[in-house]
């Protein structure tokens, strides 16, 4: 099976601030998979993700998407790029316009106003369908993150990339999001790219998993082998520094 997404040996070098954030990054991910990437502040997650989404260019290296570079392509040739892979931001005030209604929120995406397509994603998300007469700052932060989510579905992609998503959320409402994320990812038939610091939520989400440090990829296999056999020694540092790691993930799995 062909990659969806191919990164090779990718760099990202900031001169004026002489940070080097991202060093010769290389993976691929299959249609379908649930490909997580975990790691402290710092370690180069955010840069990746905008590499990914070519909102950024690397200082060499390419990223890959259905065969074709996007490296290096203008604004205007990345308009495949644009509708087939959505992102899910760690804010969802931050990325929802306080000033515009949900319903045109999630229109957006669509460069028209389709209230079909509007009712269908919030009832997909967990919404009632008056929830598009309303404007962000009227829901809850667990409700902003749906919202958020039927905004990155709006335009059917292919690859829902999730940056961070339940970081600012309590657990209960974390393990909410999640469920409805993998529900989400089945449904629609989506590949998952997700993001965390949280060694825990990756485990609970994911079927492979990249740790990364100071800009690298350190360790990259199944979620199950790396958590339980973990072969490098940061990983190992990373399991050991979160005590709760097994407390977090049965509050995951059972809704505590």
């Amino acid at each position: 099976m062909s990659p969806l997404i191919e990164v090779r040996d990718l760099e990202r070098r900031y001169s004026r601030r002489d940070v080097h954030a991202l060093r010769g990054v290389s993976f691929e991910v299959q249609p379908g998979e649930r490909f997580g990437i975990v790691g402290e502040s710092g370690s180069g997650k955010s840069t990746l993700v905008r590499l990914l989404a070519a909102l950024d260019q690397p200082t060499a290296g390419s990223v890959s998407f259905r065969g074709r570079q996007v490296t290096g392509l203008p604004e205007r040739r990345l308009k495949f790029l644009r509708s087939e892979l959505q992102i899910v931001f760690q804010d969802p005030m931050g990325s929802l316009d306080p000033r515009m209604r949900v319903r045109d929120i999630i229109s957006e995406p669509l460069g028209h106003r389709d209230r079909t397509r509007v009712a269908e994603l919030l009832e997909a998300v967990g919404l009632p369908a008056d929830a598009g007469d309303r404007y962000p700052h009227q829901f809850s932060g667990g409700q902003r993150q749906r919202i958020s989510i039927a905004r990155a579905l709006a335009p059917k992609p292919s690859v829902l990339v999730a940056d961070e998503p339940v970081s600012a959320l309590d657990v209960s409402v974390r393990k909410q999001i999640l469920d409805l994320l993998a529900s989400l990812v089945e449904q629609f038939q989506l590949t998952l790219v997700f993001v965390s610091h949280d060694l825990a939520v990756v485990r609970h989400v994911c079927e492979t998993v990249a740790v990364m440090r100071r800009g690298e990829i350190v360790e990259l296999g199944a979620v199950g082998q790396v958590y339980d056999e973990p072969r490098h020694e940061y990983t190992r540092e990373l399991i050991a520094a979160a005590p709760s790691l097994r407390k977090a993930l049965a509050a995951l799995t059972k809704g505590e």
